[in-house]
């Protein structure tokens, strides 16, 4: 792709459909390539709206008001950031060709949604998943539950994402609950739900897989190391790469990748999310984009998830060249309440080989991620704990003059 000059009629556009602390890596990356980024959030002054060259407010899931958005800016891509999106509005954009949806409007249309990528993995492309069930209500799920799922298991949205909306189901008085909170959860309430049989796997990896143009122009997939996490309820708040894998399960992990990415098709980096015992694979999920728990890779790589994602889309060539090991660990808010500040900055940027990367989000929330604390070493033991030390070193506190 040839590359313009930003705010000139040269310029290479390109439009963002979220805009958290995902979002804000890939337009900084973008930018460092002279891309005009356009950011469009739900709320005002989202941390990718900070460092854009333009930022809009609408409701993504009207599909009116973002195709009227797309017409009035006219970007070349499309680069979908989260769930809550008009998908039909964005294949009918791609079919008229008034912009490029990243990585396609059909692998958006399915990823969004649990139901149509677990059906892809799962019935047409027989990959190994865990048993599951999709219900419509509390009965239901019951059924679901009774006829072969089993206990514990877990219940989720079909459309959310950091573990919003998910619960694990250990006894029959827990579904109830599990399934209020999944449709008060979700990115938007589809009245159903997912239930997913529980694998006791030993850990779960995210395999970031990049399809992307070589130098002579063909695409090609590309694998960065595993990333190994912890995640808490769904929710990612550790991570280190890379995962030590036997060779047996390292190759069947991208096998799955490559069969899925494949599938959906399109040039960008994906997360696909894989639990694994022994040299055992099963997919569980996969994003056609940044994975919060990649977030690691921006003290790893040499080209971190981000940089791949942007020289993917526009067609140039990328490196998932691991540099070094790293981890990473989530620094959360701590206090519901706006314009917070962070105490012991300095303190944890003196943890030996530690950076931090600070959201910018207006609001805090007591479980909301607001920052990640990063860590390089000789060995994944040493990244870990200076992660964590400097996670922990760090402390939000209440703006002075807010009294909660």
């Amino acid at each position: 792709m040839r590359l313009g000059t930003p705010l000139s009629p040269s310029a290479t556009k390109v439009m963002l459909l979220g805009a958290g602390e995902l979002g804000k890596e890939v337009i900084i990356a973008l930018q460092r390539l002279g891309v005009e980024v356009i950011a469009v959030d739900r709320y005002a002054n989202a941390p990718g709206q900070q460092v854009a060259h333009r930022a809009f407010v609408i409701n993504m899931a009207d599909g009116q008001a973002l195709r009227a958005l797309v017409e009035q800016e006219r970007p070349q891509l499309i680069v979908p950031e989260i769930e809550a999106i008009a998908t039909d509005m964005l294949a009918q954009i791609e079919t008229e060709k008034l912009a490029v949806v990243v990585p396609t409007a059909r692998a958006v249309q399915l990823t969004m949604n649990r139901e149509g990528i677990r059906r892809l993995a799962a019935e047409q492309l027989k990959l190994p998943t865990s048993n599951y069930a999709f219900a419509e209500s509390l009965q239901e799920l019951h059924a679901a539950i009774d006829a072969g799922i089993g206990y514990p298991c877990i219940v989720k949205p079909v459309m959310s994402s950091s573990g919003k909306g998910q619960s694990t189901v250990k006894t029959k008085q827990d579904v109830a609950k599990a399934w209020d909170y999944a449709l008060s959860g979700g990115r938007v309430n589809r009245g159903r739900v997912i239930v997913e049989e529980m694998i006791h796997f030993d850990y779960e990896i995210t395999q970031l897989t990049v399809r992307a143009l070589d130098s002579r122009g063909q695409l090609q997939t590309y694998f960065c190391d595993p990333i190994g996490h912890v995640q808490v309820n769904g929710d990612y708040v550790e991570s280190w790469q890379p995962q030590p894998m036997s060779p047996v399960a390292l190759q069947q992990s991208r096998d799955i990748a490559a069969m899925v990415t494949a599938n959906l098709g399109g040039q960008g980096i994906f997360g696909v999310e894989l639990f694994i015992r022994g040299n055992q694979v099963w997919f569980s999920e996969v994003s056609p984009r940044p994975h919060d728990t990649g977030m690691v890779t921006m003290i790893t790589q040499m080209q971190n998830e981000f940089e791949l994602h942007a020289r993917a889309i526009l067609g140039l060539p990328v490196s998932t060249a691991l540099r070094n090991p790293g981890a990473s660990a989530v620094v959360y808010g701590r206090f519901d309440a706006k314009g917070i500040v962070f105490d012991g900055v300095a303190q944890a940027l003196a943890v030996p080989n530690t950076d931090l990367r600070l959201f910018g989000k207006p609001e805090s929330f007591k479980q909301r991620r607001m920052g990640v604390a990063l860590a390089f070493g000789d060995t994944l033991e040493d990244c870990r704990r200076r992660a964590k030390l400097a996670a922990s070193t760090l402390t939000p506190q209440r703006a002075p003059g807010d009294n909660g």
